[in-house]
């Protein structure tokens, strides 16, 4: 099974609490949520997961 995440949006309508870090980077608990969503991917036994990247995308893949 395969999974595509979006994450290549700005995240305007939440741009104040984000301090110019893209939504998938915000943290919850001590991980990102991008972070979160992987792992909840591979729990669900899916392998091949694909990442949109856009807005911040060296912050996001060096995370991932």
């Amino acid at each position: 099974m395969r999974a595509l995440i979006l994450a290549a949006g700005k995240g305007t309508r939440i741009a104040r609490a984000l301090s110019g870090q893209p939504k998938s980077m915000v943290h919850i608990g001590d991980r990102p949520l991008i972070t979160h969503t992987v792992e909840l991917l591979k729990k669900a036994g899916i392998g091949h997961i694909g990442v949109a990247v856009g807005y911040q995308h060296t912050m996001i893949m060096e995370e991932i």
